[in-house]
């Protein structure tokens, strides 16, 4: 069956049950886990209201997937920092940042798996030496990539400014609708910069 390319819509019922309309058959969370995996597209959707549920219900695989397999993937260290930059400034920037960084990640997997393949054989020494040159080498593309995407963001500006400037700014609870306008105009353009270099 050819693949559409319109997402598949999952209707979510009263009781829980997830019904895939394109092969009109009930789905667990973990047939949606699978079909993820397989880059299928999807959508889920209350059946009653049409309301778009699909990002409780990802996240619901992602809290299953971590307590079925013992191993977490996301480090508690890293789901504190996520809970942190709720309500921060820096909220607006993060989920680009994220999807970039992923997106480059899911690109250079192949290249990972080559190397971690090429370890076998090694000693354990060699494997977390070069294990931590692979994480060093990501980690700095990473920055390098949100240092570039923040310079276009200007309530965060480089060295050489004030601090009691940047106290004083984040300091206010309110902005004018000039502020707002201008904040989003400045990350509407910092995500055409991170979708270029993304392509």
């Amino acid at each position: 069956m050819a693949k559409s390319d319109e997402p598949t819509i999952i209707k979510k019922y009263a009781n829980r049950r997830l019904y895939n309309t394109g092969t009109s058959t009930y789905v667990t969370l973990e047939d949606l886990a699978k079909m993820v995996k397989d880059g299928e597209d999807f959508e889920v959707q209350d059946a009653k209201s049409g309301e778009d549920l699909t990002h409780a219900v990802l996240t619901q695989i992602i809290f299953e997937q971590e307590g079925k397999t013992g191993q977490a993937m996301l480090p508690i260290s890293v789901l504190r920092q996520l809970i942190s930059f709720y309500g921060d400034q820096m909220q607006m920037v993060l989920p680009s940042y994220l999807e970039h960084s992923m997106s480059v990640f899911a690109r250079e997997q192949e290249r990972i798996r080559e190397q971690m393949t090429s370890m076998v054989g090694k000693t354990p020494i060699d494997i977390m030496t070069s294990g931590q040159q692979m994480i060093e080498e990501q980690t700095r593309r990473n920055m390098e990539m949100f240092q570039n995407a923040l310079q276009m963001f200007s309530p965060f500006p480089g060295s050489g400014e004030a601090k009691e400037d940047d106290a004083e700014a984040t300091s206010e609870k309110k902005s004018s609708p000039d502020e707002l306008k201008s904040m989003r105009d400045q990350i509407a353009a910092m995500q055409r910069k991170l979708d270029s270099m993304d392509k």
